[in-house]
């Protein structure tokens, strides 16, 4: 079975375009390779995350920041497809 992307974010921050935005790049990407991205409103405060399945590959807080989707696709590429091609942004994550 696919694996499917979550992303919670916190919509009394306004990160539910940033969400909506990362969800559109995932889904162009890995057209072949999700079964889905679902965009989760947080309960708590400040809160983005992003989960393949159930493992957390990017945390907000955790992680100092927002990363940069070129790295957030490089994230989830290891773990849905890591013999995916990411073109001029194909350097696996170690």
């Amino acid at each position: 079975m696919k694996p499917t992307i979550e992303i919670e974010y916190c919509p009394k921050c306004g990160w539910m375009l940033r969400a909506a935005y990362l969800a559109q790049e995932l889904l162009t990407t890995f057209v072949d390779d999700l079964r889905g991205v679902t965009l989760v409103p947080s309960e708590v405060s400040g809160r983005f995350q992003v989960r393949v399945n159930d493992l957390c590959i990017h945390d907000r807080k955790r992680d100092g920041g927002f990363i940069e989707v070129k790295v957030m696709k490089q994230l989830v590429r290891d773990q849905v497809n890591p013999d995916k091609s990411l073109g001029h942004s194909d350097k696996k994550i170690e």
